[in-house]
């Protein structure tokens, strides 16, 4: 008896000191939650880069890694690629929808369902990648964005960028604006509102089926992203000139679009894992698009012989007039268009004057 007396004495003590350790009250309840196993979610994340693509699809497969690894496995997120679980083009559908809980794409496909949706991603003749990054985190950008999607119960973010992209894959070669007239080219976005005006026939495509198009002649000319991604692709074994610059698409921003339900239903310190990881991917893209892009551009030139030719100035000269008005009449069409469009025209008119006399300065000075 004397023993059982004294055991229970020696745990009463114990849980004693161990609540005044704790503190009291919501102390305890904290304490007693960080104990308890913690919940774990299961992601879908469905893309429109065919799986494990150089660049795009394995950009799809970092954010997954990160946001594994730094939530210490509390989010397990599975990327499919275009076609696995839902076809190319239905990746909005599916995560508005609740099908899936992120999606890896590029705004400019949803221009169909919102008018304003091609701004987020690229505007010919405008900002760079580094621009386009300053003007989503730091000049109204990410507000806008945001504004666009709530409708569709979606959360929009940068998820990458491929920098300045290619001009393109012709079979002929570009000496006027006329070389354009009735040229089917896949060019997707504003740029292919551009093309469309010149005289041109712009096709949306995914990735995917942009060899055997070109291959069968269902198309002319061809844009994908660039040099890393083209390669991949073999486009260069179906057309004979590559083209360059890439006026249409000066800095693509990637997006990854998360539905609003299943974020909201994270805790808080899951929320700003996941924000933070898609930072991280997006800074991580744009640095492997510049180291790749190069060794792959030589690859095309010194072993398979493409021949790399610059658009005329006088080409570009009439396309930025043309890109000019088409993206004057987009804006006006559509009035959440006309507050992104001055919005990010106002903040390019500033930044180019800085990046003028830094990037542009430093670039210049380098050549001589």
């Amino acid at each position: 008896m004397k023993r059982r007396e004294f055991l229970g004495a020696v745990a009463g003590a114990t849980a004693a000191t161990a609540l005044t350790a704790c503190g009291s009250g919501e102390d305890n309840t904290q304490a007693a939650q960080a104990m308890q196993p913690q919940k774990t979610y299961e992601w879908k994340m469905v893309t429109t880069w065919p799986k494990n693509f150089p660049g795009l699809g394995t950009g799809a497969n970092n954010i997954a890694k990160l946001i594994n690894e730094m939530s210490g496995g509390r989010i397990k997120v599975k990327v499919y690629g275009a076609g696995e679980l839902v076809g190319a083009f239905e990746v909005f559908d599916a995560v508005s929808q609740g099908n899936a809980q992120l999606g890896h794409a590029g705004a400019y496909y949803w221009k169909g369902k919102i008018p304003s949706a091609a701004f987020f991603s690229s505007v010919p003749f405008g900002l760079t990648a580094q621009e386009m990054n300053a003007w989503l985190y730091y000049g109204g950008g990410m507000e806008l964005w945001e504004e666009a999607y709530k409708p569709f119960g979606l959360i929009p973010n940068p998820g990458g960028n491929s920098g300045t992209q290619m001009g393109g894959w012709f079979n002929k070669e570009i000496n006027s604006l006329d070389d354009l007239k009735g040229l089917k080219m896949r060019m997707p976005g504003l740029g292919g509102e551009v093309l469309k005006r010149a005289g041109g026939i712009p096709v949306t495509l995914p990735g995917g089926e942009l060899f055997p198009s070109l291959q069968s002649g269902a198309l002319d000319a061809t844009e994908w992203v660039g040099p890393y991604n083209d390669l991949a692709f073999g486009l260069y074994k179906v057309a004979k000139y590559y083209y360059t610059p890439g006026w249409h698409e000066p800095g693509t921003t990637m997006e990854c679009m998360i539905n609003e339900k299943a974020f909201n239903e994270l805790p808080e310190d899951l929320q700003s894992i996941v924000r933070n990881a898609l930072k991280v991917a997006n800074a991580d893209m744009l640095a492997e698009y510049t180291a790749r892009n190069q060794q792959a551009l030589q690859t095309l030139i010194n072993k398979h012989k493409v021949e790399l030719r610059h658009f005329p100035d006088e080409v570009l000269i009439e396309l930025k007039k043309i890109s000019e008005q088409v993206i004057e009449e987009e804006a006006k069409a559509d009035p959440l268009s006309e507050k992104v469009w001055a919005s990010q025209k106002a903040f390019k008119e500033q930044v180019s004057q800085w990046t003028a006399v830094s990037e542009g300065a430093f670039l210049k000075a380098r050549s001589l």
